[in-house]
Order: C-alpha cells, then structure tokens, then sequence
C-alpha cells in the first residue's frame, strides 16, 4: 500500500468535512429561506432562538438547531457565548434580501434536486444517456429561476444590453425580441418591463416552465410579452432584432442547429446575445469555485440534457468562448464579441 502523506491527509480530510458541512447545510439555508428565517433574522440586531421563532412563526427547538448549523457555516454571526445571533450586512445580502443582486439561496434549490435525481442521473451516467430536463425533481426549475434572476436583475438592462451594438436604441424604438429557453420567463420579464415599446416573445419546450412565464406575466401586467412552447430549431419566422440565450444554449441537443435557425429569424442587422456560464477555454482555466459549481451542475443537468436530445451535443457549462465562437460561426455568424462578463457569466455577442 502506498504510504500517506500526512500533512496532505490532513488537509484533505479537512476540506471534505468542510465540504461536508456545506453540503448538509444547504438543505438548512432552503428551510431558512422558505420559511422566513432570513429574512426574520436580518430585521433584529440582536435574537435569541426564541426570538427568532417568534418571529418567523416557527419551532422554537428547531431554530435554536438551526442557529447553530447557520452560525458554525458562517452563515449567520453569533455571539461570544452563540446564544445571540444576527446577519451582517454582507449575509443579509446573499441570504435575505430578495432584491439584492447576490442572492444565492436558490442555488440551494438546484443542488437540492440534484440529490432526488440520483437514480436517473447513476442510470444514465453508466449507459451515456441523457436525462430530460423535464424529467428531473420539479426543484430544479424554481432554484434555477431564483438562482439566475438576481444576476440578471444586477446586469441585464444596465449593462448587458447597453453593450451590445446599437440594440438599446432599437429597443427604445420599438423592437422585436426572442428569448430562447426562457424558462420561467426572468430575463424576458425584465426586459419587457425596461422597454414597453418593444414585444417579447419567450419561448422554451418545457411546458411547465412556459405556464409559470406566462402567469409571471399576467402577475406583472405586462402586455408586451407573450410566451410560447417551441424548440429552438422550431422558433417561427419573427424579423427579430435581438434573440437572447441566457443561460441555455450549451444545455441543447444541437445548440449548431439553434443558431442556424436564429440566423434565419433575426434580421439582416439583428443581434445574438448568448449569456453563458463564465469559462476559460481549457479545463486548467476552470479550476476554481466558480468552476467546480459550474461542473457540478454541467455533470447533473446540463450535459444530461443535451443528451436526452436530437444531436446531444453536450456542451456543458464549461464549453469555454472559443467552442462557443466556432458553433456560432458554423451556423452562419461573421461577427463576434465578447460583450460584457461577469464573476459568472460570459457575454457574447453574434451578428450576420
């Protein structure tokens, strides 16, 4: 048997029981974010278990056990003798504040679905099969929704679609939008709302996620957007000038056929923005946080859903810009940019 090296040991077996402990708890920060908890805690300087039960309308027992969990994840701060809590500013953000642009507790969500679908996603990895993105634990679609939008909510209007050439003045004027794979309609929402004289038309294959986009619609008032159950391949003639994928081009089966298809509906002037995960272009670039959430995900979901479709090309999360320039240009696209980034998202820009 090979011989271990101690300190080496150690610090791995470290790292696991500290991943250990992210991973249990995440179930706690879902609990703490339904029932209240968060959002409870960050309006008190200064609560008790009780307190804080009282305040969110929950068991006393159960919160001082919670308290604990959140406080030893460094998700909430507790006092000298940790029998007091409360957030910091920087935990309210990520943890409460339903408006604030990093809000993570829908990640959650996601991982949290993940863990039901074991069974499909051990069955699948062992045959190279796929995995539909409908046929995954109902969890996924509202964590992914709730994971993205606070991103969207920071960038989109204010700095996405202003980098994009000449397309805020089309959308100020009166343009025409298409938003594929637009899931429960977020980013579609958004931009119906920052410009009224532009229509949006939103369109996904998940028919659930199609109900859910139009009732946010309806919930909204918005008359400018509508939503529609259509593959990207399929996705009608329109004239748009500008067709958006946010996050959802790398999860299709033949994400080539979708941009050959958007180059015959977009007009001869339009635009193609693809908001992808953030990605080097080689596995080395990807060895950090950021990528090992995105492989993570890209393992579980994304390239299981590519899979489970015609083509099954399996991009995954980490496709990296220059895969994704040579994919746009196959289906016809000359000009290309990066437009923008974020910690967590690429930008990109596609033209005739």
């Amino acid at each position: 048997m090979t011989s271990l090296d101690p300190e080496r040991l150690d610090q791995l077996v470290n790292k696991m029981v500290g991943d250990m402990g992210a991973a249990v708890n995440g179930a706690l920060v879902v609990l703490g974010d339904r029932l209240g908890l968060f959002r409870a805690l960050a309006g008190m300087n200064d609560a008790s278990p009780a307190d804080l039960a009282a305040a969110a309308g929950v068991s006393e027992r159960y919160t001082r056990e919670w308290l604990g969990g959140m406080a030893a994840q460094g998700y909430v701060t507790p006092d000298a003798t940790a029998s007091r809590f409360h957030l910091t500013p920087e935990q309210a953000a990520v943890f409460a504040d339903r408006e604030s642009p990093v809000l993570l507790t829908g990640g959650y969500e996601s991982i949290g679905a993940i863990y039901g679908d074991l069974g499909r996603l051990e069955s699948a990895f062992a045959a190279g099969s796929g995995v539909g993105w409908g046929e995954h634990n109902t969890c996924l679609f509202c964590g992914t929704e709730k994971f993205f939008k606070p991103n969207y909510k920071a960038h989109l209007v204010a700095e996405w679609l202003p980098a994009l050439e000449g397309v805020t003045e089309k959308l100020a004027d009166g343009g025409r939008v298409a938003d594929v794979g637009c899931g429960h309609g977020a980013s579609t929402l958004l931009m119906a709302q920052a410009y009224p004289n532009s229509t949006f038309t939103g369109y996904d294959f998940h028919a659930p996620s199609v109900e859910t986009a139009r009732a946010r619609a309806a919930e909204a008032g918005l008359t400018n957007v509508h939503f529609e159950q259509c593959a990207a391949r399929e996705v009608p003639d329109g004239g748009y000038d500008l067709v958006c994928f946010f996050d959802a081009l790398h999860d299709m089966g033949d994400p080539e056929g979708a941009l050959r298809r958007m180059r015959e509906v977009v007009k001869p002037d339009g635009t193609v923005m693809l908001v992808e995960p953030m990605a080097g272009d080689t596995a080395a670039e990807n060895m950090n946080p950021v990528g090992a959430v995105y492989y993570g995900f890209s393992t579980s979901v994304c390239v299981p859903c590519s899979l489970a479709q015609e083509g099954g090309a399996a991009l995954g999360a980490q496709a990296g810009e220059a895969r994704l320039r040579e994919v746009a240009e196959r289906a016809g696209f000359n000009h290309w940019r990066r437009a923008a980034e974020t910690p967590l998202n690429l930008v990109l820009e596609a033209r005739p």
